[in-house]
């Protein structure tokens, strides 16, 4: 079996510079990397992480918790899963997934954990292994986040430089931070602007904006643009509009929130604030490493949203271009 010293030999570097690559790669630089990786290939040499664990009393393994109802039609949480496990790889860690009913069940040596509400938080607290929460909190958790407030106001704020007049928020029935940061921004464009709030709120499923719009259709004027907290929310809201006849984006304005998936089969596709999610979950898979290894991390992190163009939300008008 190729040994440690062999490896250097082959990439023509010290003992010391293939075992800070396997141990603490951070600290060395790509083209180190690539050749002692090669060289490890080539020789099918791999290290022997359950000694190192066993002396390092770590599992080397981090669980991934996920709190709340996955939805199979929907691949948030696998471009979470993939940017988690690009971090955790490239320090020879193992991504385990969890739910509530058996995060406990097996050891490890950290979790990130999503979908957090505030019944959550106690147990949690009570974690003796380090914690980094994938989601906006109030709670003092390290987390790792889109900026939502931004995203909703860069919603707002374009749907009302293509011309729609009324604007109307559709958020989640939550009192999570995230939600109430995305309800904040779509606030603070309509104060600036002083124009007139109006504001509903629905469980995250398609069906029940819909059946508002189909309800309430007699009641909205041309020219509304909804601001949606969601893709999935955002999407019923079209769906609705179909329904009764109205057209998108010609009389009606959407947009939703994610950009994950949903805003791309939607019909037209929708127009919304996309996630960085892989990198979002490359941040947590690194943060998460940092503080096993207690060292500092940036509280919290956040990631800049960005508009992604779809067909709800209408084309620059050709007087506004010229």
């Amino acid at each position: 079996m190729a040994t440690l010293m062999d490896v250097a030999k082959r990439a023509n570097v010290s003992k010391m510079t293939v075992s800070r690559v396997i141990n603490h790669p951070e600290q060395v630089t790509d083209e180190l990397k690539e050749l002692v990786y090669a060289a490890m290939k080539e020789l099918d040499y791999r290290p022997n992480l359950i000694a190192k664990a066993l002396v390092s009393n770590s599992t080397r393994i981090i669980k991934l918790c996920i709190l709340e109802d996955i939805d199979v039609t929907e691949p948030y949480y696998m471009n979470l899963m993939v940017g988690i496990a690009k971090a955790l790889d490239l320090h020879q860690y193992s991504l385990q997934l969890v739910t509530w009913r058996n995060f406990d069940i097996g050891n490890c040596d950290g979790y990130i954990i999503t979908g957090l509400r505030e019944s959550d938080v106690a147990w949690i607290r009570d974690l003796t292994k380090p914690v980094v929460v994938f989601g906006e909190n109030q709670y003092g958790f390290d987390y790792v986040d889109t900026n939502n407030q931004l995203g909703t106001y860069l919603a707002a704020q374009l749907a009302l430089e293509r011309g729609y007049r009324q604007l109307i928020y559709i958020g989640m029935a939550s009192e999570e931070a995230f939600e109430k940061s995305r309800e904040a921004g779509y606030l603070q464009l309509m104060h600036e602007q002083q124009r007139p709030v109006q504001l509903h709120h629905f469980n995250n499923h398609s069906h029940l904006t819909e059946a508002y719009i189909i309800e309430h259709w007699a009641q909205f004027k041309l020219e509304t643009a909804f601001i949606c907290a969601t893709d999935r929310l955002a999407i019923g809201i079209e769906r609705g509009i179909a329904s009764c006849g109205g057209h998108v984006p010609q009389e009606f304005g959407i947009t939703g929130f994610d950009g994950v998936f949903l805003n791309q089969v939607a019909s037209p596709k929708l127009t919304t604030i996309k996630q960085s999610i892989i990198e979002m979950g490359r941040a947590c898979g690194e943060n998460i490493l940092k503080k096993i290894n207690q060292e500092w991390i940036e509280r919290p992190l956040i990631f800049e949203p960005h508009i992604e163009m779809g067909g709800t939300i209408r084309p620059v008008l050709k007087e506004q271009s010229e």
